[in-house]
C-alpha cells in the first residue's frame, strides 16, 4: 500500500514538474511591456480611472475638480462642519502669528514677510490641496535652511537684494515642487529616508535653539555660521562685554521682560502683501543661485509637507494623492513668490494643533488667513514692542519637539544602518552646516540603497522536521540539511549590479559546505539547488552569471538545479536557452519537489 502511494505521489510530482517547465504565459509585445512598466512607475494609482466612460462635459468637470479639489468637497460642506474649522483656524492663527515673526528672523528677513507667507499660500492651498488637516505657513527648518543658503550669497544687511534672492529662491522652490508633481516624480523624495529626516530635524532643532542665544543673551555681534563650534565661540567670546543681563532676566521672567527689555522687533509694515514679481531674478547669475537654493529648500519643504499630510490622512482614513499635493504646494509657492512670500509648507506643530482643535476641512486654513489679514491691516504696529528675547523663546519652544529621541531609539533597535544615516544627518547639521547635514543624509540613504542592491542577502536552507518545508537554517536552527544537496536561496532580483556577487557568494557557500563535509567525512555535494522564488527579475548579466556558475559546477561534477523561478524569470531562462542548458528536468516547482525527485538519483 505504501509503495502504491509513493509511486502515485512520484507520478503526480513528475506531471506537475512537466506542466511547470513547459507551460508559458502568452508573451507580450515589447510595446505592451514598456507600457506596463511605464504605467506602474508613474501611474500606479490609475489617476484616469474616474474619467472612463464619462461624457465630455463630465470629464471637463472632473478635470477642474482634480486641479481644484475644493469644488468637490465644497459641494458637500455643511454649516455644522464650520464650527470645528472656525475654532481650529482661530487656534492655529494665534499660534502662527508669533511663530511667523520669529521664523522670519531665522530667514534673516523682515517680520512682515513671515506674516505674508501665512496669508496668501494657505489660501492657494485651500483651493488646490487635498489634505484636510495640514496647516500651511513658514516653518523653522526651512526658514533656517533658506537663511543659511541666502546669506552665503548676499549679506542680509543688503536688504533689497537679499529679499529679491529670497523671492527668486521661493519661485524656483515652487517650480521644483510643481514639476515633480506634474510629471509624477514624487517617488524621488522617498530617497530621503525617515531615519535621515529624524536626524536632520533633531540637528536643526539644536542649531536653531543655539542661534536663539543671540536674542536670549542680548548679543549684538553674533556669528553668521550655524555650526555649534562657531556659535559657542561667538557666545563665550562675548561673555564679559556682549551679554545683556537685563535681556537674560527678561527671557527668564516674563514680568521683568515686559518692564526692562531694550531690544525690540523692528517696525512691521502695515498692509497686505505687495506684489514682487518684478523683483524675481529670471536672468543673470542670481537666477542660478536662486535656482540652486530653491531646489534644495523646495525638496526639504516638500518632504516635510508630504510626511505630515500622509500621517494625518492615515489617522483619519482618507486618501492623499502625493502628486496632487506637490502641484498644490508648488503652485502656492510660485504665487507666494510673486506676492512677497518666502517658502511655505506644512508645519508639524501647527498641523498637530489644527488636528486636535477639531478641523474638518481646509477651511481652517482660510480662517487662519483671514486672521492674518486682519493682523496685517490693524494689529501689526503693536508687535513693534515685542522683545527679541520672547521671539527667541517662541522659536526654541516650537523646535524642541523636532528632537524626537524616542524615534532615534526605535531606529537603533530596528536597523543600525538607518541609525547611522540618522546620526550622520544630525552631526552634519550640528557640527558643519544645515545643507551639509542634508547632503550627508541623502548620501547615506543612497549608500544604503546601493548596498542592498549590490549585496543582496542569500541563505542556506534546511528542511523543517516532519514537513517538506525548507527554511533558512540560521532563522530555524532545527532545520536539517539534506545529505549530498546544498540549497541556497537568493533574496533579490539578479541584475548587472549584483550578478557577480551572487555567483561568488553561492560558490563561497559551496566551498564552506564542502570543507565542513570533508572534515566530518560526510558524502560530498552532488546537487546545488538555487531557490529563485524571491527573484522577481533577471537581466542579461544575471543570465551570464548563472551560466558561469553552471560551468564552475560542471568542473566539480555538481549538478545545478533551479527551484520555483517566477514567470518573468522562467521566460528569460527559456529565451536565453539557459533552461535547455540546465535541462528542463532540473527546474522544479518547489525545493521539496526537487529533493524528492533527485534523492533516488544520488550516488551513495
Amino acid at each position: 500500500m505504501r509503495q502504491l502511494l509513493a509511486r502515485g505521489l512520484h507520478v503526480a510530482m513528475q506531471t506537475t514538474h512537466r506542466m511547470f517547465t513547459k507551460w508559458s504565459a502568452p508573451k507580450q509585445s515589447l510595446f505592451k511591456e514598456l507600457k506596463f512598466t511605464f504605467n506602474e512607475a508613474f501611474f500606479h494609482d490609475d489617476p484616469l480611472r474616474p474619467f472612463k466612460d464619462q461624457s465630455k462635459s463630465r470629464k471637463l468637470m472632473l478635470g477642474i475638480q482634480a486641479v481644484f479639489p475644493i469644488l468637490e468637497w465644497g459641494r458637500r460642506y455643511k454649516l455644522s462642519m464650520f464650527k470645528g474649522d472656525l475654532i481650529a483656524g482661530l487656534t492655529i492663527a494665534s499660534l502662527c502669528i508669533p511663530q511667523d515673526i520669529a521664523y522670519a528672523k531665522l530667514a534673516n528677513i523682515d517680520p512682515q514677510f513671515g506674516l505674508y507667507s501665512s496669508f496668501v499660500p494657505p489660501l492657494v492651498y485651500a483651493l488646490m490641496g487635498s489634505s484636510r488637516d495640514i496647516a500651511i505657513g513658514p516653518v523653522a527648518v526651512v526658514s533656517l535652511l533658506l537663511g543659511s543658503l541666502l546669506q552665503e550669497e548676499i549679506d542680509p544687511k543688503n536688504k533689497y537684494e537679499y529679499q529679491r534672492l529670497a523671492f527668486t529662491a521661493t519661485f524656483f522652490a515652487g517650480a521644483t515642487q510643481f514639476l515633480l508633481g506634474f510629471f509624477r516624480l514624487g517617488f524621488l523624495i522617498d530617497f530621503l529616508s525617515h531615519a535621515a529626516i529624524v536626524g536632520f530635524m533633531a540637528g536643526a532643532a539644536i542649531t536653531i535653539s543655539l542661534q536663539q542665544l543671540k536674542g536670549l543673551l542680548g548679543i549684538k555681534k553674533f556669528t553668521k555660521k550655524s555650526d555649534i563650534v562657531s556659535v559657542m565661540r561667538s557666545v563665550w567670546t562675548n561673555v564679559n562685554h556682549g551679554w545683556n543681563w537685563q535681556t537674560i532676566m527678561i527671557g527668564v521672567t516674563f514680568l521683568v521682560f515686559l518692564l526692562v527689555t531694550k531690544y525690540i522687533v523692528n517696525h512691521i509694515e502695515r498692509g497686505i502683501n505687495p506684489p514682487s514679481l518684478n523683483e524675481i531674478h529670471f536672468t543673470g547669475s542670481y537666477m542660478m543661485k536662486g535656482l540652486k537654493i530653491g531646489v534644495v529648500a523646495g525638496m526639504v519643504a516638500l518632504t516635510e509637507a508630504v510626511a505630515i499630510g500622509r500621517t494625518f490622512a492615515a489617522m483619519k482614513d482618507y486618501h492623499l494623492d502625493g502628486n496632487k499635493e506637490m502641484v498644490a504646494l508648488g503652485t502656492m509657492n510660485i504665487v507666494g513668490s510673486m506676492t512677497s512670500c518666502y517658502v511655505a509648507t506644512g508645519s508639524f506643530s501647527r498641523s498637530a494643533v489644527n488636528y486636535m482643535a477639531g478641523c474638518n476641512t481646509a477651511v481652517s486654513n482660510i480662517v487662519m488667513s483671514c486672521v492674518v489679514l486682519l493682523t496685517l491691516e490693524v494689529i501689526t504696529p503693536l508687535f513693534k514692542y515685542t522683545p527679541s528675547a520672547i521671539l527667541a523663546s517662541i522659536i526654541i519652544s516650537a523646535v524642541v519637539g523636532l528632537f524626537d529621541y524616542e524615534a532615534m531609539i526605535l531606529i537603533w533597535k530596528i536597523d543600525k544602518f538607518d541609525f547611522l544615516a540618522c546620526m550622520g544627518a544630525f552631526f552634519g547639521v550640528v557640527f558643519i552646516s544645515v545643507e551639509m547635514g542634508l547632503l550627508i543624509a541623502v548620501a547615506i540613504s543612497f549608500a544604503k540603497i546601493l548596498l542592498q542592491v549590490t549585496r543582496p542577502r542569500t541563505a542556506v536552507l534546511g528542511r523543517i522536521p516532519r514537513t517538506t518545508v525548507y527554511r533558512n537554517i540560521q532563522q530555524y536552527p532545527e532545520a536539517t540539511k539534506v545529505p549530498g544537496v546544498l540549497i541556497v536561496r537568493v533574496d533579490s532580483a539578479i541584475y548587472f549590479s549584483n550578478s557577480n556577487y551572487i555567483r561568488e557568494r553561492i560558490l563561497r557557500l559551496l566551498n564552506d559546505e564542502e570543507e565542513q563535509l570533508k572534515e566530518n567525512s560526510q558524502p560530498r555535494i552532488q546537487y546545488l539547488i538555487v531557490e529563485l522564488s524571491p527573484v522577481t527579475d533577471i537581466d542579461t548579466s544575471g543570465i551570464h552569471a548563472l551560466e558561469d556558475l553552471y560551468k564552475s559546477l560542471q568542473k566539480r561534477d555538481i549538478k545545478l538545479v533551479l527551484a520555483n523561478p517566477g514567470q518573468v524569470v522562467l521566460d528569460k531562462l527559456h529565451a536565453s536557452d539557459f533552461a535547455n542548458t540546465v535541462g528542463d528536468d532540473k527546474i522544479f516547482l518547489t525545493v521539496g519537489d526537487a529533493v524528492m525527485t533527485l534523492a533516488p538519483k544520488m550516488e551513495p
